[in-house]
């Protein structure tokens, strides 16, 4: 009987989803637990495993379509079984032209050619796991199967066949420079051990086809009003598109203030120090964390978020650190911050930070915060205004500590101390300034007597 595979519901919030690759093709064996292909939500990218063993009979959804949840992406039947000619899906997405293309493909193009029309290359499992352990680019391979389909037998072709002309040995910074140059490795003579092709090569090479062109008729001095001109341009997709439009809707919507306050690490540091010496790593911002999380239970006005025609107060206090990452800015969460001891919260921020600079947090890691601390003061930035992340009404910037000569007691004492700025950002539909200045006054307080944490 057959069975579908559809776009799955990864966070409380997810509505859809964009199918990232297939790590599967039609005709295909898959079995229950095996990843068959990745979804890009509005979160993160996530693998995502077959339910049920079985063939994969036909793909709907090809790669780069974003399609709602439960939609059907592709039907499995039973080994030995055939797909019905009448059957249809549950849930059909709005547009499935790509799919449909893919299918009236002739029946032997190269998968580069599958490639460049937006689809994915059509390989087996087998085939796919053939030229990964031979290191070999299915793209570059002619498909012999249906539809143009790579198979197993084709990678194994391509493995026993003599090499024509084997590509000559460079070192990988040769390589690199001979790419950018758009130079021919083959044409260059290398000096390393064994002829390996070295960057002194790929340079001497490089000046050799320049002392042979033609000499150029010096182009002529641009005008000094001339405007600049597009270097190279990076499509505003994926995780920069949702940062661009959450950041613009929240400054267009919100009524944001910010407060500032200068605060004493002294304390702060001390406590970090005891943690360390007991073995225990522990982070300002995990620190923060704790005490934000303290200050929003004895101030609730600031726990809240702007409903439709209501202030919504709220039960839980999840607070999100803003992470930057090598694929984009996220916030993973501290769920129930205010009911984990300072070490707890070392280590789920540990595990959320890593997990969200590898790319594998979980849709519902990055949701349902309520407060979000952004710290830059390892940059070097002494303060800054966050841009509120909607839809919390509050933000708190971090600046670097930096050691300064202040007034440390009513003898107008002097004392060089280890300082900080604050800056709490504000939506002031939501929070009036007095309540917002007591909130932050409280966050002071317990980061230049973070002891007073142990009484609560």
């Amino acid at each position: 009987m057959p069975f579908e595979i559809t776009m799955p519901q990864l966070g409380l919030t997810m509505e859809q989803g964009a199918v990232v690759e297939w790590y599967v093709a039609e005709g295909d064996s898959i079995s229950e637990g095996q990843e068959i292909f990745s979804v890009e939500t509005d979160k993160s990218v996530v693998s995502v495993e077959a339910h049920q063993e079985g063939i994969l009979a036909r793909l709907l959804v090809p790669a780069g379509q974003t399609v709602l949840v439960g939609t059907c992406l592709a039907v499995g039947v039973a080994p030995g079984e055939s797909l019905p000619a009448d059957w249809q899906p549950s849930q059909a997405a709005e547009s499935q032209a790509p799919a449909a293309e893919a299918q009236a493909a002739p029946e032997a193009v190269p998968a580069a050619e599958s490639a460049a029309t937006g689809g994915t290359t059509q390989a087996s499992w087998k085939a796919r796991s053939l030229a990964r352990d031979a290191g070999l680019d299915l793209r570059e391979i002619v498909g012999s199967g249906p539809g143009g389909r790579i198979v197993a037998a084709d990678v194994t072709a391509v493995t026993r066949a003599p090499a024509a002309a084997p590509a000559p040995e460079a070192t990988p910074v040769a390589a690199n420079l001979a790419a950018s140059l758009g130079l021919d490795l083959s044409r260059v003579a290398g000096s390393g051990p064994q002829g390996k092709i070295t960057q002194a090569d790929v340079l001497e090479a490089a000046a050799a086809v320049i002392r042979r062109a033609p000499t150029a008729a010096a182009a002529p001095a641009e005008p000094a009003g001339t405007l600049p001109q597009v270097a190279k341009t990076t499509p505003l997709k994926g995780v920069r598109k949702i940062v661009s439009e959450g950041m613009a809707n929240s400054v267009h919507t919100t009524a944001r203030v910010t407060l500032f306050r200068e605060v004493d690490a002294g304390e702060l540091a001390r406590l970090r120090q005891r943690f360390a010496d007991r073995g225990l790593k522990v982070s300002y911002n995990d620190l923060l964390v704790q005490i934000c999380a303290v200050a929003l239970r004895e101030h609730p006005e600031a726990n809240a978020r702007l409903g439709e025609g209501q202030i919504e107060h709220l039960d839980r206090i999840n607070i999100g650190l803003a992470v930057d990452t090598d694929h984009g800015l996220f916030v993973p969460v501290v769920h129930n911050a205010d009911r984990l001891t300072i070490p707890q919260i070392a280590t789920e921020s540990a595990r959320l930070i890593q997990a969200t600079r590898e790319g594998r947090s979980l849709p519902d890691e990055l949701s349902g915060g309520v407060f979000t601390i952004t710290n830059l003061g390892m940059l070097g930035v002494d303060g800054f205004t966050p841009v509120i992340n909607l839809p919390e009404c509050c933000i708190l910037g971090v600046g670097r500590i930096v050691r300064k000569p202040v007034v440390v007691d009513a003898q107008d004492t002097i004392a060089v101390r280890p300082m900080f700025t604050l800056s709490l950002v504000f939506d002031h539909r939501v929070l009036d300034g007095a309540p917002a200045a007591r909130f932050l006054d409280r966050i002071a307080q317990l980061v230049e007597d973070p002891m007073l944490l142990l009484a609560l």
